[in-house]
């Protein structure tokens, strides 16, 4: 699915609305019986509960010290309320700890934890949490990409966008596998490499039941089936399922036209 296209996210289990795809992923491996658990002072994810477990006791065991005072503080939480007494921004949320300079900043930030979508785009029904990010989801419609790549000179409707891609640039991969430490320079990138982990397969022949991961695999798959052969040889007019089968196959013309020594050499 292209990028600009932004469809909702809605679980077909319990019809929740989520807002990007990778939420949706994540969403839906609760759904699937896995056991997914939740680190409250980072909100990262674990499947098994031994990476969970050694997480854990390394955030037991940090110290959150206080850049003003120097006072340390056993959770990031604690370290969170203290700040308050070293600034102006004495809104506190209570779910996350993040704090605010005005009162109606912490409420617009709630949204985000209510999961509240009241600012719905006109003209394709996603419905957004803060008002922003439906002014800036509107560039996609009207095509206005004011964010270009100083490396490149792609351009971007979102700086969110902006920012994923120059990760290309420098290489830098932040994103960390708990299952295998694959690193990944994108998040997107490292939840679908985590449907290998979790074995997830929601894709489902109908002919003869195999299961698949990726949906463009099942379509690959439904060709053996459907019989149709849309790749040709160019050389014999041969026809063949899979291009894979096709480049294997030119192969044959291609020492068939080597002279007879070479071929009498690479064989030796």
């Amino acid at each position: 699915m292209m990028e600009d296209q932004c469809p909702n996210f809605v679980c077909a289990d319990c019809g929740e609305l989520l807002d990007s795809k990778n939420s949706l992923i994540e969403h839906t491996l609760a759904h699937k019986g896995l056991k997914t658990y939740h680190c409250e002072e980072c909100g990262k994810l674990f499947s098994q509960e031994l990476n969970f477990s050694q997480h854990s006791h390394l955030q037991a065991t940090q110290n959150f010290k206080c850049t003003d005072c120097g006072q340390s503080f056993p959770q990031k939480g604690d370290l969170n309320t203290h700040t308050l007494t070293h600034s102006d921004k004495k809104y506190q949320c209570k779910d996350c700890g993040k704090c605010f300079s005005k009162k109606f900043n912490l409420t617009q930030h709630s949204l985000t934890h209510s999961g509240i979508k009241r600012f719905k785009c006109e003209e394709c029904g996603k419905l957004f949490t803060h008002k922003s990010n439906l002014t800036q989801h509107y560039n996609i419609h009207t095509g206005i990409k004011n964010f270009k790549c100083e490396q490149c000179g792609k351009e971007f409707a979102h700086k969110s966008n902006l920012t994923q891609h120059l990760l290309l640039h420098t290489g830098i991969k932040n994103f960390k596998c708990e299952e295998c430490g694959k690193f990944f320079t994108h998040k997107s990138h490292l939840t679908q490499h985590s449907l290998i982990h979790a074995c997830i397969k929601d894709y489902h022949c109908e002919e003869c039941g195999k299961m698949f991961t990726h949906k463009s695999n099942l379509t690959q798959h439904s060709l053996i089936h459907s019989g149709v052969k849309r790749f040709e040889c160019e050389e014999c007019k041969k026809l063949f399922t899979h291009k894979s089968n096709l480049i294997k196959h030119k192969l044959i013309h291609i020492n068939q036209k080597k002279p007879k020594h070479e071929m009498e050499e690479g064989s030796n």
